[in-house]
């Protein structure tokens, strides 16, 4: 057995985690839990990129189809239940992979949290209908005259963070700031963190775009239209902003025709692939593989083998 007691994979959109992952599996007593903020969605399938039904039989991944897109899922969330399936997953002797492209989790898990406060869903609703009413550059205002360093820290127009810090500060009575200050809560386990970085952009431009071509033909656009005929979703949802549901949410309100929907959610994934890398260019002691390459798994398992371990 690999003397890593937890292994995070990560990488950017299209680079082939999941399938490393999957082939790792076939090799190693593992416990997959994915790392994705719309792989917990329930219904979002194809736009996800979600492994497939007969994937997830032969490879379980926790953390997916966890939640009804109506809920949020905080970093906080994921640490929270990522943590207890790492202690559920060493306590069966089973290594413990952590697959996906969400950086804001892997950040959270590897540097820590700060201890916030529990979320309160009606005081959420009451400072998103007055952010709702009034705009958020007057929200941003609003977090100004109560918390003037945490308004100095974040963009006006970031929806999530400026309810989450006029939440923690009315419902606390404290500034966001003074939790920013308080010691983190640092993971408990060392672990290796690899990286699939593509080096060179214009091959994983390519499978970003096909891969967004496939999931036309896949049936994306009925998978969408299912979601709006809902009735309790909107763009506001944070499942709702994800790359390619945006834009053709957007197509299907008549507010881009095939082409532009096309091309702006391209655009709009290899952005996200950008602040993937970004992300992880800052990330402290990350092992690297370069994504295009064959046959990565001997790779990784003589990676797994060194005895040098992170955190």
């Amino acid at each position: 057995m690999t003397p890593f007691p937890v292994l995070l994979l990560l990488g950017p959109t299209a680079s082939g985690k999941t399938a490393l992952a999957m082939q790792l599996a076939d090799q190693l007593p593992v416990d997959l839990i994915s790392v994705d903020s719309a792989l917990v969605y329930r219904g979002m399938d194809i736009g996800t990129a979600k492994p497939s039904k007969q994937e997830l039989e032969s490879y379980p991944h926790a953390l997916v189809d966890i939640l009804e897109p109506t809920e949020h899922y905080s970093a906080a969330d994921f640490c929270r239940d990522a943590h207890e399936l790492v202690v559920q997953s060493q306590s069966k002797g089973r290594l413990p992979v952590l697959v996906g492209g969400t950086m804001l989790y892997y950040h959270a898990l590897m540097q820590g949290l700060n201890d916030l406060p529990p979320r309160d869903e009606q005081l959420r609703a009451q400072i998103d209908a007055r952010l709702q009413a009034e705009g958020l550059a007057a929200g941003h205002q609003w977090l100004a005259s109560l918390d003037p360093e945490a308004a100095a820290g974040m963009h006006y127009n970031n929806h999530q963070r400026l309810l989450r810090a006029l939440e923690v500060c009315l419902l606390t009575g404290k500034p966001m700031s003074h939790f920013w200050q308080q010691p983190k809560k640092q993971p408990p386990w060392h672990y290796l963190a690899l990286g699939l970085m593509p080096q060179d952009r214009a091959w994983l431009h390519q499978r970003i775009n096909l891969r967004f071509e496939l999931m036309l033909e896949q049936g994306f656009i009925d998978e969408v239209r299912a979601l709006r005929a809902r009735g309790d979703l909107s763009l506001d949802l944070p499942s709702m902003r994800s790359v390619g549901y945006r834009q053709v949410w957007q197509h299907l309100a008549g507010e881009l025709d095939a082409e532009q929907m096309l091309l702006q959610a391209q655009a709009a994934s290899r952005q996200l692939a950008k602040r993937q890398m970004t992300w992880m260019r800052g990330m402290p002691a990350l092992s690297l593989l370069a994504a295009e390459q064959q046959n990565l798994l001997p790779q990784l398992l003589n990676l797994l083998q060194n005895p040098q371990t992170n955190q």
